[in-house]
């Protein structure tokens, strides 16, 4: 195995472009309103959204056959998916192009005193990590933002032989009752009409269809197996955080970015409602994940 802190090494390397702060250093195949979605709301964002779920950690060792001696994980975001291999790796680098989610990551890390985790500027499909590194690469609710094509290729490079890619995500919303979710997914669509609306269509955030995951991990030819494995958690939930996880959607925090008041009303009700329902108690909620596996 290499060491992966050597610095840049094989194709795919990105030299001073892996800041991940300039527009004008972002690498092809990455769009930067999707990196710019992920701006301004951070702290939000880290307080709300879901962990990685202990079963991720656990399928992936599993099918590698023994404990991974580097995991990377790709739009790590706020280090959510990245912590939860603390004591399951020997190593964990998180690689996240946005500045403002990666500081809150760097932030936890200091005070977490783990010194075999790592947080760096990069992208997906140039990470600077040299070929053969890495045991286990993971995107948790990250791949579709990301160009498919260009991540896979530099996920393989960077994989070790028999080593394993996972792109997993979780259903929108999570699971309570039919009146609330119905309320979640009308604010979301709303937030994504006024986006229509106000923002021209080449300056708006591109996601890739989740669904087809599992067909393209198949058709880059990088991997010679692939599944998709589908599973449930629950967690507890008050009504603030059920509040927080609607509000941290990228496409509400685009809107209010704007300075667009169309949304208060409709985030004011849904407020209403889920405190009508949760009624000042803890519940569970049920998250369905799809996590989709590529076999280097």
């Amino acid at each position: 195995m290499t060491d992966p802190n050597q610095g840049p090494s094989g194709a795919g390397c990105t030299g001073p472009g892996t800041t991940g702060d300039s527009p004008s250093l972002v690498p092809e195949g990455n769009v930067i309103s999707n990196i710019e979605r992920f701006s301004g709301f951070q702290s939000l964002y880290d307080r709300h959204r879901p962990e990685a779920p202990p079963l991720v950690i656990h399928l992936l060792t599993r099918d590698l056959g023994h404990a991974p001696r580097l995991v990377v994980d790709l739009g790590c975001g706020t280090g959510l998916s990245t912590f939860a291999w603390k004591e399951a790796a020997q190593q964990v680098i998180g690689i996240e192009p946005s500045r403002d989610m990666r500081s809150i990551a760097e932030q936890k890390l200091e005070q977490s005193g783990a010194s075999h985790l790592s947080f760096r500027p990069g992208y997906s499909n140039q990470t600077g990590l040299p070929a053969s590194s890495a045991d286990i690469v993971t995107c948790s609710q990250s791949f579709h933002w990301m160009d498919p094509g260009s991540t896979l290729e530099e996920a393989a490079r960077i994989l070790t032989e028999g080593g394993l890619f996972a792109a997993y995500d979780c259903d929108w919303p999570p699971l309570l009752h039919w009146e609330v979710e119905q309320a979640y997914v009308q604010l979301i669509r709303k937030a994504d009409q006024l986006l229509d609306r106000h923002v021209e269509k080449e300056a708006q955030a591109h996601k890739w269809s989740k669904e087809g995951h599992l067909q393209q991990i198949q058709a880059s030819g990088r991997f010679r197996f692939a599944k998709e494995v589908v599973f449930h958690h629950q967690e507890p939930c008050t009504a603030e955080r059920y509040l927080g996880l609607a509000l941290s959607q990228g496409g509400v925090q685009a809107v209010l970015r704007l300075g667009l008041t169309d949304l208060d009303g409709d985030i004011a009700a849904f407020q209403e409602l889920i405190q009508r329902h949760f009624a000042d108690r803890e519940e569970s909620v049920l998250l369905s994940y799809r996590m989709r596996i590529g076999v280097k």
